[in-house]
C-alpha cells in the first residue's frame, strides 16, 4: 500500500486504494462487492446468514450467487435448500478464484504504488463528499 504522508493521516485516516472489477467477455462481472459476498458466505455458510452479516438484502445477494455461478464453467456455490438444514458453501473453484482475485488485487497495488502516492498528493484535502449532484450545482468559489 501507498505510505500515508502526515498531511494524509490528519484528513483521513484511508489510504489511496485500487478497486479492482473485472468485466468477463461473455458479460459477467467480478467485483470486490463479489469477493466480500463470497468471504462472508464462507463464513456463514448460508446466503441467509451473509445478507444477515454484510447487510445486503437476501434477494440481492441471491442475485449475485446465482451470477456469479452462471459466470463461470464451474459454480463458485454449491447451495443446499432447506429450511433446517439448508445452507450454502464455498466450491474448490470459489476459493481459487478469491486466490486469483486477491493475488490480482496485490499485484495491481505493487504496480500502482508510485502513482497512487502522486495522485493522492495532489487531492484538495479540503474535498467533502456531497449527495449525487450537488458538486455539479454547487458554484465554483
Amino acid at each position: 500500500m501507498v505510505r500515508a504522508t502526515q498531511r494524509d493521516r490528519t484528513r483521513m485516516n484511508d489510504e489511496p486504494q485500487i478497486e479492482l472489477a473485472i468485466q468477463f467477455s461473455n458479460g459477467g462481472r467480478l467485483t470486490a462487492e463479489d469477493l466480500l459476498l463470497i468471504e462472508t458466505i464462507r463464513q456463514e455458510r448460508s446466503i441467509l446468514g451473509a445478507a444477515r452479516a454484510s447487510g445486503i438484502s437476501y434477494r440481492k445477494c441471491w442475485l449475485m450467487v446465482d451470477a456469479l455461478n452462471r459466470t463461470f464453467e464451474s459454480v463458485v456455490f454449491e447451495t443446499h435448500p432447506g429450511r433446517r438444514g439448508g445452507g450454502a458453501e464455498i466450491t474448490p473453484f470459489g476459493e481459487r478464484l478469491v486466490a486469483l482475485y486477491r493475488s490480482m488485487e496485490r499485484r495491481s497495488r505493487a504496480a500502482a504504488t508510485a502513482a497512487l502516492e502522486e495522485l493522492d498528493q495532489a487531492t484538495d484535502p479540503n474535498y467533502r463528499k456531497r449527495a449525487s449532484g450537488a458538486a455539479a450545482a454547487a458554484p465554483k468559489a
